[in-house]
């Protein structure tokens, strides 16, 4: 095993206590602290007399679970993209699917009523492509192709419209906006576990596939020819990262709204612990991103207690630095 696989693996331990401790905070800290050793009680030995125990189980392991889950899917999103566009800026947020799958919620809720929780992720997976695939039409239109400017500058143009779409259908429909929002800035407060278990075979899904292509993005974060040199379906692994990349963006925004910014952070900052290496990124990506949206959502409830700040809001104040750092140094 190279040194750097060593290496690696004797983080993976590392990460997955982190994961541990960062849950368990998580789950301890509100508007009233509750004990690490009450958590463990009301994990292991549930009593439904105990009121800090329904207050566990019943509000706060269920958004512990929601911040990790999607911690963990868009960061894997942002990793898959980055590799396989070989554009370090590629994100879910900034290419237009967290923006296309929001407009296909918001319409979804103005036209429709917003149909049946089942139906979510589909409607999110069907404007998220809708948004990627029109961010990409208007980058390869470009006279200098589908660069990495040419997509960001797309994919902010695209968002800027579908953002205003949303505006426009909140000011036709005021109901639809005082239900979503809250959401539209990305929170997870008072999700449905509902949602959450129809979006669940998506994400599993994405993650899953996102798992079996790590070898195939290595290569092609290598370059075309050098992955078509090593017996790589380009095309193929292009298609599937891609249902895997819209599975997983859709599944996010429908339980909890758009996240910006995850998919950025996360896989630049496993690239400096691990390398280049996708077979390695990827699980990295999925356990520091689940840490990373469970220490930001802690933060967005206890930095203006005991008011709380949408969890989007607080990834955008962190990664939009992060953003501009990148365009000055790869742009």
């Amino acid at each position: 095993m190279k040194p750097a696989h060593l290496q690696a693996v004797a983080g993976a331990p590392v990460v997955l206590g982190l994961l541990v401790l960062t849950f368990g905070w998580h789950v301890s800290v509100g508007v009233k602290a509750v004990p690490l050793a009450t958590v463990a009680d009301a994990l292991l030995d549930f009593d439904p007399e105990v009121f800090d125990h329904v207050v566990i189980r019943d509000l706060r392991l269920p958004r512990a679970v929601f911040a990790a889950v999607v911690g963990a899917s868009l960061s894997v999103a942002g990793a898959l993209m980055q590799g396989v566009t070989r554009n370090p800026l590629a994100e879910p947020g900034l290419l237009g699917l967290m923006a296309g799958a929001s407009f296909a919620v918001v319409a979804a809720g103005a036209l429709m009523g917003g149909g049946s929780s089942a139906l979510l992720p589909l409607i999110a997976a069907l404007g998220a492509l809708g948004g990627a695939g029109l961010v990409w039409g208007i980058a390869m239109a470009a006279p200098s192709g589908a660069t990495s400017l040419s997509l960001v500058l797309a994919g902010a143009a695209v968002t800027a419209f579908l953002y205003a779409a949303v505006t426009l259908l909140h000011l036709l429909d005021e109901q639809t906006f005082q239900n979503l929002r809250v959401w539209l800035n990305g929170t997870l407060a008072g999700r449905s576990p509902e949602v959450f278990w129809w979006c669940l075979p998506w994400f599993a899904g994405g993650l899953a596939l996102a798992f079996l292509l790590a070898r195939q993005v290595t290569a092609l974060a290598m370059g075309e020819e050098a992955a078509i040199g090593l017996g790589v379906n380009v095309a193929r692994i292009k298609l599937l990262a891609l249902f895997a990349v819209v599975a997983l963006t859709a599944a996010s925004v429908a339980l909890v709204g758009p996240m910006g910014f995850v998919g950025l952070v996360i896989p630049h900052a496993v690239r400096l612990l691990v390398g280049s290496d996708y077979r390695l990124i990827v699980p990295y990506s999925a356990g520091l991103g689940a840490v990373y949206l469970l220490a930001i959502d802690v933060v967005a409830r206890m930095v203006l207690a005991p008011v709380e700040v949408a969890t989007g809001l607080v990834t955008a104040l962190v990664g939009g630095p992060v953003f501009v750092w990148l365009v000055r140094v790869r742009l």
